[in-house]
């Protein structure tokens, strides 16, 4: 008996070695195609991309993986502890493999087998690291194995806190979140460090199955999955029982945190710097890279740009009636539901989506749209208001089949069922100046009918000495049309042009008192002849470039780039940065090329600033995931900027070394010029501003676009309104009547709080009192008699010479103008500058 016990013995032995033998060359074939471990030292993840504006307001966030790498040391305890609860409770103290986890779960799998039920995992969170980072997520017993070898050997190459880090850094949680940081932001709009017992608990709870614990889709089993949660860090000792039941109390409380666009009224901007990224590091850094961009957007200053365009709009458009309802629906029953299926305008907020349910001559009743819950289902309460037949008069004219008809009440405009878009001023202006600070209560009354204008524009605002774009406007609604207008619409900028033209002439020996012929041109263009006119028709006579200017004179513009040629226009059209590359011919002396808003703004900020080339810049500086400056838009030198000690040496001083494209006192000139289209001229509209400002305005051929540029000493502003496929403004829409009052909006609040300065005076440059028509000397404070600037070793001319005028045009000049008669008759002749 005890040699058969003998025998059996040995025999297991020989089994125990074989089968231990063929476990060990398992293990170790295994092992010879294991993953490098060691890429986990090298881990940079996916990091979402911040934009910020200028006062550090988020302004979008841009991912493919929506995720902020936080460090362990950032994590708070309480976050750290409930994953803790919920995934791997020994995780400090087992060795990569949770022996009792797993001996408990090969009991339950076994007590499954046939259910149809998923086996049940055991492992821990270094387990999960392995796999997450280094192995598939097959179940099978082999990827089993090589997830636990592998775990061995991070355990003994990283400490637990950095394993703990990569989990919460890597692990997905659902609605685009990945990460701890970017899960608090997604569900909650919280940072980590805001987070509570019970939000801390359901963040936990989602990495064993986002969508199993869907917030809105599965709330029972959500509250159920975190309460469990909860009663776990109350077993493991990090709660205490009395806060774990108020935490098990609260309802989940998500509220999913919007993607894209954050700072109201930012889209355009936002969207143009997302592609500036783009282009400049490509898409894997923007969606990957976890940039820190800082951007030159003034928030204060773009929803004052912002309001000042689209109430420019709005009044040009109404002026031109009403062209129906956004769509129908059907009133009967409850009409909340089809009206809340209509898509509204999600960045203007003012304006409400609403259905009509009545309509009369007194006016309408609308019912409002009704709001969305977080889980994107209809409130149930129906707020139903009243637009007065006065507050919707503008509607009476109204489009029908084409064409354009006046109904005699509301009840000839909108049907029930008929969906419009209303405002009430008032709600507005409780609202904050963004209009979207939550109002508990709905008037009943004083709202508007409102309609998106067909005609658009756009609008930039820039710092003319570093090229900082401020504010930047593309459109009425980024919602309705993302076409950014101020930076991609190719528009002509018309006489807007012209300050380019007379600085050319100016700073190429042209004074602003040099007289030029405002009379009839006929230039031969191959077969064909062009005979330029003024705006409105008529001509002056010979007149001073400042005439020329002020009143916009088209002839004179011509003759002008005549005579100095229009190579020379190109040139500075050039440096300005108006083109890349300018055909020079006479036609686009009167901007008939196609330009932007940001690039005329630019080349009059050459003009505001004293002649140096700026560049412009949506951007102020770039940092990569470490926070290393990787741009950095202000070029100049700063020597002393970065000394570590005081000793009392002078205050550092930031040298300017942008290249001067135009002589300083030539770009006074030209500003003092176009502060006379302010104060007399085509723009004097303006001048209510009571400040110093220079500008210019613009009008295209048949009135297709309306253009105003003006500046103060600091700050460039530019804007243009025209239809996206150009068609005729009608008649009289002009840069002085369209765009110039939408300026002047803009710069009343966005310079309310500052005090008016002058424009600089070079040194050197000589105030000499000229005769506003003549353009020669006169006595100062005589009737008709100007300041004008001259350069040194010029002045007003001794005799009188007109540029463009022939023998044949004196007398015509005679009847035209009694002072050139008066002046041709003293002495002087007519004749070439």
């Amino acid at each position: 008996m005890i040699r058969l016990i003998g025998y059996f013995f040995g025999i297991g032995i020989m089994l125990a070695l074989l089968v231990a033998g063929g476990v060990a060359m398992y293990i170790g074939h295994l092992t010879k195609d294991l993953p490098d471990y060691e890429v986990l030292a090298k881990y940079e993840p996916p990091v979402t991309t911040r934009v910020h504006a200028s006062d550090g307001a988020l302004m979008g966030e841009f991912a493919r993986e929506r995720r902020l790498y936080l460090p362990i040391q950032a994590i708070p305890d309480r976050v750290k502890a409930a994953f803790l609860s919920a995934e791997d409770k020994n995780f400090y103290n087992h060795p990569g493999i949770d022996v009792t986890g797993l001996a408990r779960a090969v009991i339950t799998n076994a007590q499954n087998m046939g259910s149809g039920r998923r086996p049940v995992g055991a492992s821990t969170i270094t387990q999960q690291v392995a796999k997450n980072f280094l192995l598939t997520s097959d179940q099978t017993i082999e990827r089993k194995v090589r997830e636990m070898l592998l775990s061995f050997r991070i355990e003994q190459a990283y400490s637990k806190d950095r394993i703990l880090e990569l989990y919460l850094n890597e692990i997905f949680f659902g609605l685009g979140a990945y990460g701890v940081a970017g899960a608090a932001l997604t569900y909650f709009d919280k940072s980590v460090n805001e987070l509570t017992v019970a939000e801390a608990a359901y963040l936990a709870a989602l990495p064993r199955g986002p969508s199993n614990y869907h917030p809105f889709r599965h709330t029972e089993r959500a509250l159920e999955r975190r309460n469990w949660v909860i009663d776990q860090m109350v077993a493991n000792g990090y709660v205490e029982t009395e806060e774990a039941d108020k935490a098990k109390a609260l309802p989940l409380g998500v509220t999913p945190r919007r993607g894209g666009t954050y700072l109201f009224a930012g889209e355009y901007f936002t969207e143009e710097v997302r592609r500036e990224i783009i282009a400049r590091y490509g898409e894997d850094a923007l969606y990957e890279g976890g940039l820190s961009v800082r951007t030159t957007l003034d928030p204060e200053m773009q929803l004052i740009a912002r309001k000042a365009l689209q109430h420019g709009l709005i009044k040009y458009d109404t002026l031109r009636g009403y062209r129906g309802p956004v769509t129908t629906v059907s009133v009967e029953g409850d009409w909340g539901v089809p009206l809340g299926e209509v898509p509204r305008l999600s960045d203007v907020p003012e304006w409400k989506l609403g259905v009509v349910l009545e309509s009369s001559s007194e006016g309408l009743k609308v019912g409002l749209q009704p709001a969305r819950k977080a889980s994107g289902e209809l409130v149930e309460a129906r707020d139903i208001v009243s637009v007065a037949a006065k507050d919707m008069s503008w509607a009476l004219r109204h489009t029908v089949d084409g064409k354009r008809v006046k109904a005699n009440s509301p009840a000839g405009v909108l049907n029930p069922g008929d969906v419009v878009m209303i405002e009430n001023p008032a709600l507005t202006a409780a609202s904050g100046e963004d209009g979207r600070d939550e109002v508990k209560e709905i008037p009943a009354a004083g709202w508007v009918l409102r309609q998106v204008p067909e005609v658009s524009g756009g609008m930039v605002a820039m710092d003319p000495h570093t090229g900082r774009v401020l504010a930047m406007v593309g459109g009425f609604s980024y919602s309705e049309s993302e076409f950014n207008r101020a930076t991609q619409a190719y528009r002509q900028p018309g006489s807007s042009f012209k300050p380019i033209v007379y600085a050319a002439a100016l700073d190429n020996g042209y004074t602003p008192a040099s007289v030029v012929l405002d009379g009839p041109i006929s230039i031969k263009v191959g077969n064909q002849v062009w005979e330029p006119k003024n705006y409105g028709g008529g001509f002056a006579g010979p007149s001073t470039l400042r005439a020329g200017i002020e009143r916009s004179r088209n002839l004179m513009t011509v003759r002008l780039a005549n005579d100095m040629g229009m190579n020379l226009v190109a040139e500075y059209a050039e440096r300005f940065g108006v083109y890349d590359k300018m055909l020079p011919v006479l036609a686009m002396s009167l901007g008939s090329g196609e330009t932007t808003v940001m690039r005329m703004v630019s080349a009059y900020s050459v003009m505001a600033n004293g002649g140096k080339q700026i560049k412009p810049s949506l951007i102020d500086r770039i940092q990569d995931r470490y926070g290393k400056t990787v741009y950095r838009h202000d070029e100049r030198p700063c020597e002393g900027c970065n000394a570590n000690t005081w000793q009392e040496q002078s205050e550092p001083e930031l040298v300017d070394n942008a290249e001067q494209v135009l002589d300083p006192m030539t770009a006074y000139q030209i500003t003092s010029m176009m502060e006379g289209v302010v104060s007399r001229g085509t723009a004097v509209t303006v001048s209510e501003l009571k400040r110093p400002i220079a500008g210019k305005t613009g009008t295209t051929n048949d009135e297709k676009d309306a253009w105003f540029i003006g500046y103060t000493p600091d700050l460039v502003v530019g804007l243009y309104l025209g239809y996206d496929r150009p068609t005729p403004l009608g008649k009289g829409s002009t840069g002085g009547g369209l765009a110039a009052p939408i300026f002047k909006e803009f710069m009343a609040e966005a310079l309310k709080d500052t005090p008016p300065v002058d424009f600089r005076v070079p040194e050197g440059m000589k105030m000499i009192a000229v005769d506003r028509k003549s353009g020669m000397r006169a006595s100062q404070g005589a009737s008709g008699a100007i300041m004008e600037a001259f350069k040194p070793g010029t002045g007003p001319a001794d005799s009188y010479w007109v540029i463009g005028m022939d023998s044949n045009q004196e007398e015509r000049a005679r009847e035209i103008s009694p002072q050139a008669s008066e002046a041709i008759t003293s002495g002087s002749g007519g004749g070439l500058y």
